[in-house]
């Protein structure tokens, strides 16, 4: 299920380095650990622990497909000398679909009712989906915790949590997915989703995104950081949209 969503796969991408990750299961443990399975690395894997491993570009692939129902390749080349690069049309995801509504609903649910929901987008025609995520980097020792350590931000930078969310919008009718991971940045609630909002929003518009896309007590708080942003004596403007290439 992992690989039909596009995770533990390098995909074909003219990149350097693309990672294929990893999705363990219990041929991989006993090659790579000298171990058997237990139910603990099933939960781990569950929620994203353990020995899993996911590239951003893996986790926003899973997003697409996710909203999509599709087979969605990623690819960085749109054109060539003017010339569309041919692109053979997706494949029908292979899972159940009234599976991929109820995470589609539980996605909405995060971004609109949950954990997500200060990050929310209210314009009816630019709703997001999303999932928020932490990355544990380690665990607080006991020894730790005897010296009165008990939350992440007591830890130094580099032991803290990643922050990650992956979302889509418009959640009736899909056009964009995203992966965002703020490395040591803690909980993806409060540092990551915020930040995809933006991008998401931003993509939406073609440019900055009118202060009714957001909740009303957010808009005073925007409009006066996008005006510290701007030269003095300049008003903050929707930037043209541009060519997808």
């Amino acid at each position: 299920m992992a690989h039909r969503l596009g995770l533990g796969i390098a995909h074909d991408l003219p990149m350097p380095a693309v990672s294929a990750g990893n999705m363990p299961d219990a041929a991989w443990k006993k090659v790579n650990r000298k171990e058997g399975w237990t139910t603990g690395d099933s939960f781990n894997y569950g929620i994203g622990q353990g020995f899993t491993l996911a590239s951003p570009l893996q986790l926003a692939v899973m997003a697409a497909r996710v909203a999509s129902g599709l087979e969605l390749k990623p690819r960085l080349i749109r054109a060539v000398g003017g010339v569309a690069v041919p692109e053979s049309a997706p494949a029908a995801l292979d899972v159940d679909p009234t599976h991929l509504y109820a995470v589609r609903d539980g996605m909405y649910a995060v971004s609109n009712e949950g954990t997500a929901y200060r990050s929310r987008i209210v314009d009816p025609a630019m709703l997001m989906a999303g999932k928020t995520g932490t990355s544990q980097v380690r665990i607080i020792t006991a020894a730790e915790r005897a010296q009165g350590v008990t939350s992440n931000e007591q830890l130094p930078w580099k032991r803290r949590d990643h922050a990650l969310f992956v979302c889509y919008a418009p959640y009736d009718k899909p056009r964009y997915a995203m992966a965002q991971i703020v490395e040591h940045g803690g909980g993806g609630s409060a540092v990551a989703a915020p930040i995809a909002r933006d991008i998401l929003l931003y993509a939406l518009c073609g440019g900055l995104a009118p202060l009714t896309a957001y909740p009303a007590e957010q808009r005073e708080g925007i409009e006066k950081a996008r005006q510290a942003m701007q030269p003095e004596g300049q008003e903050a403007a929707a930037v043209p949209a541009r060519d997808r290439a």
